[in-house]
């Protein structure tokens, strides 16, 4: 199995008013996204799932994935909150049984960690996933699990634009 794990986009900055999980993409966040979903479909990527986290900018970044033609359908998953848990979001990848390429839409540093603790075993506080960022792992024995992952991407957004 594959798993992506994608950033949401640049989203608007903290207000002490705002609901955190209410923040939404700004104008070059939506764009900077949209230009990273078209390159990974001109790659050939192709998911049969996109999770994303439930907060506003992680939702619409999702969106855009799915409307770039990316993956086949989008979940909501909150377990990709931030600070979320990973095995929960493990758990909802072993629910498709025959799932093959996956993404999993969220948040730094919770991404990053994640993919630290599914290659090493253990979070390092190493891998810093920009905004629009990939990270793709490869599991060649069974199902997502710690440890067993192997890192062959690592692309921060401006890898991947024209």
């Amino acid at each position: 199995m594959e798993l992506y794990l994608i950033r949401h986009g640049i989203a608007t900055e903290r207000q002490d008013e705002e609901d955190d999980a209410q923040r939404a993409l700004t104008p070059k966040g939506w764009e900077k996204t949209q230009k990273v979903a078209r390159r990974l479909v001109e790659l050939g990527l192709s998911l049969e799932v996109i999770f994303a986290s439930p907060l506003v900018r992680a939702q619409q970044t999702g969106q855009i994935l799915l409307e770039a033609g990316l993956g086949r359908r989008l979940e909501t998953l909150p377990a990709l909150a931030p600070g979320g848990d990973l095995t929960e979001a493990l758990a909802a990848l072993a629910a498709e049984a025959t799932l093959e390429k996956a993404a999993l839409v969220g948040h730094q540093p919770d991404l990053g960690e994640w993919a630290e603790t599914l290659v090493w075993g253990e979070n390092r506080d190493k891998l810093i996933l920009k905004k629009a960022g990939v990270i793709g792992l490869a599991f060649n024995r069974g199902a997502a699990a710690p440890g067993a992952g192997e890192l062959f991407l690592l692309a921060p957004p401006r890898f991947l634009l024209d």
